[in-house]
């Protein structure tokens, strides 16, 4: 016992002290390959702070339903839909107390994408005082589309206009993203989910069936040339990306780029796709994330369901002990890292799509996807959980804010470069 204790107070005090995210040589040596150089980004993008955007869920509600705390049948509020407790509990994003938390711990970064599911929906009946807060802590936001219905490219181009109209031009674009490329031209930005689909999928039983919300890449083209015919003379640019790797039919559906989501494609695969990205004409952006480590339903009839693995991989994980836990907060450190310096040194490249036409994006995923176990909101330190949050087997760390920590030590080397040494 003695020897793991001491080994789980080494671990802790590495990600206590910041040692997953200590200055190294990555920055001298992207420094001289990168094109604007790391130390002209504030020059080249006086607006850098909005280039890096936290992904947000506005789907949280209090008591008595708890929304979406309740997800995979969760029984709020000490039974919780994530492997890890929040710092603020199952909060409601109704509330300004915790949207103002919120704004301050996002505060490094620049702006939220926040996550949207049609006209009247929850999530957009949330937007209008999350703006207002925002607002005050002069942080921007736009959004990522979601799948709220089979149909719903039919609505592509008109949601678009509402998000822009309800939210950009009603309220004078006082928290509206509206992201400047490094010749100062500029224009909003929307990512939007399950776009480029196959037509048909094969399950692990050889069934195949039609994919339900397919859209044809001819259907998708008409949607994004009416955005840009429509917003032609009000923005230098309107940059629509989809979560897809397919760098065919990307362009074929008239999307500028791909913005991914999936935390499971590993940091050292992005070089590739943004070179297949670049060959196809298309702008880039990958992620900033701490892996994956979702809740699992306690039942499902689908006998093709498969639980996903913690990500990244982590052999002889054990959660049920502190020394497993800390071991995953370290592996989760590292993921964050990594990733960090692996979309930056694609992004600044400059024989790649990006840095040629002077597009900077970095979306970092999530703050608040508890479901998914990725969020980089504070969990509680694991000294905070109760005796019966405990007997629920949650995987809170030492320290609930490493995340949020790691990513603000990451981000302070850019935003806030250290000054050049004096000559001796």
């Amino acid at each position: 016992m003695d020897g793991a204790r001491t080994r789980r107070d080494f671990l802790s005090h590495g990600l206590r002290a910041g040692a997953a995210v200590a200055a190294s040589p990555w920055l001298a040596r992207a420094a001289k390959a990168a094109s604007p150089g790391l130390a002209d980004l504030r020059r080249v993008y006086p607006d850098l702070e909005r280039h890096y955007v936290f992904e947000y869920y506005p789907w949280y509600g209090g008591p008595p339903d708890y929304e979406h705390w309740d997800y995979l049948e969760r029984r709020p509020p000490l039974d919780l839909s994530t492997r890890y407790v929040p710092k603020l509990g199952p909060y409601d994003v109704r509330s300004v107390a915790t949207l103002e938390q919120h704004a301050r711990w996002i505060r490094e970064a620049g702006a939220v994408a926040l996550s949207w599911w049609g006209r009247e929906s929850w999530q957009d009946r949330a937007v209008p005082l999350i703006l207002d807060v925002l607002r005050a802590h002069d942080l921007k936001a736009t959004f990522a589309l979601e799948p709220y219905a089979d149909d719903r490219a039919r609505y592509y181009a008109s949601d678009i206009l509402h998000l822009l109209r309800e939210y950009g031009e009603k309220r004078h674009w006082d928290s509206f993203l509206l992201l400047r490329n490094a010749d100062g031209r500029f224009g909003p930005v929307f990512k939007s989910f399950r776009t480029v689909l196959p037509e048909t999928s094969t399950n692990c039983l050889g069934e195949t069936h039609p994919v339900s919300d397919f859209t044809s890449d001819s259907f998708w083209r008409r949607q994004t040339d009416s955005v840009r015919n429509t917003l032609r003379a009000d923005f230098d640019h309107v940059t629509l990306l989809a979560d897809s790797l397919e760098f065919a039919r990307t362009p074929a559906s008239g999307f500028d780029g791909i913005g991914i989501y999936d935390n499971f494609i590993p940091p050292e695969a992005y070089r590739g796709y943004a070179e297949g990205a670049s060959r196809a004409g298309l702008l880039f952006s990958f992620n900033v994330n701490p892996g994956y480590d979702q809740i699992e339903p306690r039942r499902t009839s689908d006998p093709c369901y498969a639980p996903r693995d913690f990500a990244p991989p982590t052999s002889g994980l054990d959660f049920a002990s502190a020394l497993g836990r800390e071991r995953a907060a370290l592996a989760s450190a590292s993921r964050i890292r990594a990733s960090w310096e692996e979309t930056l040194t694609v992004q600044l490249d400059p024989d790649l799509a990006n840095a040629r036409r002077g597009f900077l994006l970095v979306y970092v995923n999530s703050f608040n996807e508890w479901h998914e176990g990725h969020s980089f909101e504070p969990m509680k330190d694991a000294t905070e959980l109760t005796p019966d949050e405990r007997a629920l087997g949650y995987r809170n760390p030492d320290r609930g804010d490493y995340r949020l920590r790691a990513l603000g030590e990451l981000q302070r080397q850019i935003l806030e470069p250290a000054p050049p040494e004096r000559d001796r």
